[in-house]
């Protein structure tokens, strides 16, 4: 038996990068669990990162991201929509956190 194909569901399928948005085989990509448990996996399902895009962003401080996210519009309005919302969104963090506030 393969253990590592034992606990990945589906690993020849493709997926879509959520940083940049390639399409990526499910080996070649990092799973990303919004909720911070990836571990449990019961009736899961995950979003996935690029090997390089995993190796680039996942290394920050990720407080208050999710709802960075949802204000946003994460999923619910378009592509560009949301880059827009969400570049809005970091600025002012940044500003704010720059200012010392």
């Amino acid at each position: 038996m393969d253990f590592r194909n034992a606990w990945h569901r589906d690993t020849d399928e493709d997926v879509c990068c959520i940083a940049c948005g390639d399409t990526v085989a499910r080996s070649d990509a990092r799973e990303y669990d919004k909720y911070g448990n990836r571990w449990n996996r019961d009736d899961k399902s995950f979003e996935y990162l690029c090997k390089p895009c995993y190796r680039e962003n996942c290394h920050f401080d990720r407080t208050g991201l999710e709802d960075q996210l949802e204000a946003a519009g994460a999923g619910t309005v378009s592509r560009g929509a949301f880059l827009r919302r969400y570049q809005h969104i970091a600025a002012e963090t940044e500003q704010t956190r720059a200012d010392g506030r």
